[in-house]
């Protein structure tokens, strides 16, 4: 006996109460919204400016005693991550160590590095610094426009190339739930106060293209089941696409959650921040695509005459066990 995720043949309706989905997302939007303009967010030592510190030892890395050696300090949002090479000697242990701007400061002082330095060697008597770099303000202002950009692009594309491969009522319900996946991912971590840095922006990224995939999975259903069912109410006809690619929707959202619960669980405090936005990335990205981009296309109507010739039949796995 196979395990189903989903039942073999499902009718559920998901337009029984649209407005009801709808004003739940538009709710959460303006709450994500807010908390962002009042609460802001916890920028990390990319957005925020700070110093980078390379340590050399011949003593085997030990990430967490590092982080208790310089948690007295109180320097404030600190990274240690362990750096390996394959070029590097079988008794040569690299960290990089990042340290917050400090109040007032543009970057970590000198006395500041030195009580760094001494507290590791208490960990590591010979340790020593073979590189110092600082990051300004200037520069995190100018990563952080890059960032606004990269993701304002990748969202417009994604607008260009659905207009073009379906019709501009598919691209405005998908970009729609790509805005309500970006904003709520945002007002989560504006709430919650986990630290914003380059590496959520990436997640952000891979965000937006895991919900497209699955938005366009359901889309391209819909398109085929408009050219079947001529006559069927548009309701009628998101509603079988849909439960017709439910079973692929929840197996890949689940197999992909959990590689991401193993990581958030076991990958350590370096890629925790990027793993939780994946994480609250694959639900609502699944969520939207049901509940936000088809409602939006059905009230959006579209064209019912697909009298051109097409020599696609929709995603082939669709019909998966899950």
């Amino acid at each position: 006996m196979r395990l189903r995720l989903v039942p073999q043949d499902t009718n559920w309706d998901f337009f029984s109460r649209p407005k009801l989905w709808l004003g739940i997302s538009a709710l959460l939007m303006v709450l994500s919204f807010a908390s962002f303009m009042t609460q802001g967010l916890n920028y990390g030592i990319d957005f925020k400016g700070g110093t980078t510190i390379r340590t050399d030892s011949a003593v085997e890395l030990d990430v967490a005693a590092y982080r208790d050696a310089i948690e007295p300090l109180e320097l404030g949002d600190v990274t240690i991550t362990e750096v390996f090479d394959p070029s590097f000697d079988v008794d040569q242990h690299v960290a990089m160590i990042r340290i917050q701007a400090q109040e007032g400061e543009e970057a970590v002082t000198s006395d500041v590095v030195e009580k760094v330095e001494v507290a590791l060697a208490t960990v590591a008597p010979d340790v020593t610094f073979s590189s110092v770099e600082s990051v300004g303000p200037t520069v995190s202002g100018e990563l952080i426009q890059t960032a606004v950009l990269a993701v304002l692009l990748a969202i417009s594309a994604v607008l260009i190339y659905i207009w073009l491969r379906f019709e501009w009522q598919f691209a405005v319900g998908a970009v729609a739930a790509l805005v309500h996946d970006v904003l709520l991912t945002i007002g989560v971590f504006s709430v919650v106060q986990i630290r914003f840095d380059l590496a959520i922006i990436a997640a952000l990224l891979t965000i937006v293209g895991y919900s497209l995939n699955d938005t366009v999975v359901v889309f391209d259903r819909v398109r085929e089941n408009l050219r079947r069912f001529k006559k069927k109410p548009l309701s009628e006809v998101l509603n079988l696409s849909i439960n017709e690619t439910l079973s692929r929707t929840v197996m890949t959202s689940v197999t992909t959650l959990l590689a991401l619960i193993a990581l958030f669980v076991l990958g350590g405090d370096t890629i925790r921040g990027f793993v939780f936005a994946m994480i609250w990335g694959v639900v609502i990205g699944t969520y939207s695509s049901v509940f936000v981009a088809s409602t939006i296309l059905l009230w959006l109507g579209v064209k019912r005459d697909w009298t051109k010739p097409d020599s696609t039949t929709g995603n082939q796995f669709a019909n998966v066990d899950a």
